[in-house]
């Protein structure tokens, strides 16, 4: 007879999950259980729970260092969590279930379940010496295996997508910030991911080149296809964008609501100090 699968965070081991019965509920498309991380003595996330539907847009918002960019790092495998489980479309990602419990993923796994998940980073990461046409279809290339020409097809219309088609030839040194994002979006949307995630897409642009970003994640938000989890500064666009606003503090969602109730009615004293330091008219 087996035995229902006990989850605890190392934080607070009072908390448990029944895995068996989380796992019969409706999916989520992505569910991270009692997350915890830390670096050492240093606890960057405390008992996370989070539950992100289908299609679902998720803005996090809350000051430097409150835990975000890891939130999103650890979906994208490229921090461990400590303790806890995250679950891709009720797939766990960092673990496989042996004879009942636990064990750390391979790295098979982990690509596997990852197949599903496209990310921007804020400082785009192109390759320099590549064309933006081949910078957005080598991945479909290489890792989906698609033939040289379904990949640059997609990788066109991609580009068509985002307002760059006329600029495919040319190589990330003769664009503008706001242009090279806008290819690292093409170039995670060509893999046709169930999940975004997009870190800070516009912290490390000049402020004139922000809205033409952003409207490019309008756009896409708008057809409402994907999930998407947005880290964000820009207050007025997780205003517009998001589903639901969730504000990180010191590692914890603080507090969580559709944009309307976060923005005009925030209830902790906390998130009303820190949407004090926004102009919102």
């Amino acid at each position: 007879m087996s035995v229902p699968l006990k989850l605890i965070c190392k934080d607070d081991p009072n908390k448990t999950i029944d895995s068996e019965a989380h796992k019969n509920a409706v999916r989520p498309i992505v569910t991270y259980n009692n997350i915890c991380k830390s670096y050492g003595d240093l606890q960057v996330l405390k008992n996370i729970n989070l539950d992100i539907s289908p299609g679902e847009k998720v803005a996090l918002i809350g000051p430097s260092g409150s835990g975000k960019t890891t939130i999103a790092r650890l979906l994208m495998t490229l921090e461990e969590p400590t303790s806890g489980t995250i679950e891709v479309e009720g797939e766990l990602l960092w673990h496989q279930k042996v004879k009942d419990k636990l064990v750390k993923a391979n790295e098979k796994h982990l690509h596997q379940v990852r197949g599903n998940i496209g990310m921007v980073f804020q400082h785009f990461n192109l390759f320099p010496h590549m064309t933006i046409l081949r910078n957005v279809m080598e991945a479909p290339r290489t890792v989906l295996g698609l033939s040289k020409e379904e990949s640059k097809d997609r990788a066109i219309k991609m580009l068509e997508k985002v307002g760059l088609a006329s600029k495919m030839d040319v190589y990330p040194a003769q664009l503008s910030g706001g242009q090279k994002q806008r290819v690292a979006i093409a170039r995670a949307l060509v893999m046709r991911p169930k999940v975004m995630l997009f870190d800070e897409p516009t912290s490390a642009l000049d402020p004139e080149l922000v809205g033409e970003v952003l409207e490019v994640i309008k756009e896409i938000a708008a057809e409402g296809e994907m999930a998407m989890l947005l880290i964000t500064h820009e207050m007025d666009f997780a205003r517009d964008v998001a589903d639901r606003v969730l504000f990180f503090d010191q590692g914890r969602i603080i507090e969580q609501g559709p944009p309307k109730k976060i923005f005009n009615n925030p209830e902790s004293e906390r998130l009303q100090t820190f949407l004090s330091r926004f102009n919102r008219h």
